[in-house]
């Protein structure tokens, strides 16, 4: 049995470990006004320090869009190197108000049902069972806030959801209109959610949840959900939400929006090298709690499907970007089709498919995914090594730092731009003898260093 890591943390504010950055031209010094942060108290699954997610459309994953087809790709997956499934919602879907042919998995008729689109809750537990055989997880994307229109409850329990003044159910925000909002100032509601929950857990052996829209359920039910479904094993919970307070007793992992509207702008040319030492040394100096899990990606469904494919939004800077998101200080989202190099945004109410192809990125993420897990400098939040920033004579096209914990150490280089550039570095903290990570390349590394890199060109050197 997995042992469980605990942090058995106060809640109060505690010196922070200062991220070390030399001074270099604009980069910004860390302000020492935010440079405290709370700790999480949140207990994390052992097997989660170094894991990875990977998201799965069971409707768009193959040409059937069933389990039993999703089946079939788990040793390909365990090959990948993914860790964590995430599978979008898979229960039934309502019909009153469903938006196009097949409706949004997010409009959920039957919570502790499985979509017989997809297969049975049978052909969904042999995928449980098969992944952990793997030595992979499984997490449920878990709709909290809403439900469909026809989902039972609204006959059997209507004063679980909100109503207007003329006593009508109505959709959390108006473009949902395939939902409508629950009421969690009902404290039977909360008990009942909660056992929905606990059924996944307890009769199919999932691992966790990743929580739609998780700042719109009061953090006290999250708190209370994480509590209860502790009693039963140790759980991973994934929110989808950027706000801090969420990770103090319920989630470990939470969205880097931020860093994802920073990389489609840099690769536009809107903002540079300088946004995100601002982003990691300045303004999420105060943001999520030590210890938390911050999750990068360069794609997801819902990018995906309404801001274009990250082909569209990155262009050439899709290698770079990736190997930002795997080796910056937190975890790393793939979303199913990433490792094809597929090119197209998938319709999200009616029925499409991802074109495998010949797994043109296989490999490339393969790698990526394989450092992240064997190399404890870049293992998930405190389990991993604090990112020292090492500046060049291309500060503002050029991001590179050093990570090292337990004698582990990456040293990352990425040209951030659309221009060739040949790079010099201060200081000595990058020194050594390295491994290049994708030339297999033994490398000596002294503070005369310097590299020719092409336009949106990376290395990774470790040790």
């Amino acid at each position: 049995m997995k042992k469980t890591v605990l942090h058995m943390y106060p809640a109060l504010l505690i010196a922070f470990m200062v991220m070390t950055m030399a001074a270099c031209g604009p980069a910004p010094e860390r302000d020492d006004a935010v440079a405290e942060k709370e700790i999480s108290a949140v207990t994390h699954p052992e097997w989660s320090i170094n894991a990875n997610i990977y998201e799965v459309n069971t409707r768009q994953f193959s040409a059937e869009g069933t389990f039993e087809a999703f089946e079939e790709h788990l040793d390909r997956l365990e090959s990948l190197g993914a860790d964590i499934l995430w599978f979008m919602p898979i229960q039934p879907i309502g019909e009153k108000n469903r938006k196009g042919p097949l409706g949004s998995y997010y409009s959920i008729k039957d919570y502790k049902a499985a979509n017989p689109e997809f297969g049975t809750l049978a052909d969904f537990q042999r995928i449980v069972d098969g992944a952990h055989e793997r030595g992979m997880y499984v997490i449920l994307d878990w709709v909290a806030n809403h439900t469909a229109w026809d989902h039972y409850w609204t006959e059997s329990n209507p004063e679980y959801y909100e109503t207007d003044e003329e006593g009508n159910f109505y959709p959390p925000i108006e473009d949902w209109s395939d939902v409508i909002q629950l009421d969690y100032e009902n404290p039977e509601l909360w008990d009942a959610m909660i056992d929905q929950m606990r059924f996944w857990v307890e009769e199919i052996g999932i691992d966790g949840f990743r929580c739609d829209v998780a700042y719109m359920v009061p953090t006290d039910f999250w708190n209370r959900a994480r509590m209860e479904l502790e009693r039963i094993k140790p759980v991973y919970m994934l929110a989808e939400a950027e706000e801090p307070e969420l990770h103090y007793h319920a989630f470990e992992a939470g969205y880097g929006w931020t860093l994802h509207h920073i990389m489609n702008d840099m690769a536009e040319g809107e903002k540079t090298v300088e946004d995100i030492d601002e982003y990691f040394f300045v303004e999420d100096a105060g943001g999520f709690p030590y210890g938390a899990y911050k999750m990068y990606f360069i794609t997801n469904h819902d990018e995906n499907s309404w801001a274009g494919t990250e082909f569209d939004r990155l262009g050439d800077g899709v290698e770079a970007f990736a190997v930002l998101t795997a080796t910056v200080p937190g975890t790393i989202l793939l979303y199913n089709g990433q490792e094809a190099g597929f090119d197209r945004m998938l319709e999200f109410f009616e029925k499409d498919q991802i074109d495998w192809g010949d797994y043109e990125y296989h490999e490339f993420y393969q790698t990526l995914l394989g450092l992240k897990s064997e190399n404890k400098a870049l293992w998930n939040g405190d389990f991993g090594g604090e990112m020292i920033r090492v500046n060049t004579n291309s500060d503002q096209q050029v991001f590179s730092f050093v990570r090292e914990e337990d004698g582990d150490k990456v040293f990352v280089v990425l040209n951030l731009s659309d221009e060739p550039i040949d790079t010099t570095f201060e200081g000595d903290a990058f020194t050594g003898r390295y491994v290049e990570l994708f030339t297999e390349e033994i490398v000596e590394v002294d503070e005369d260093f310097t590299l020719s890199m092409e336009p949106w060109g990376y290395h990774v050197f470790y040790r």
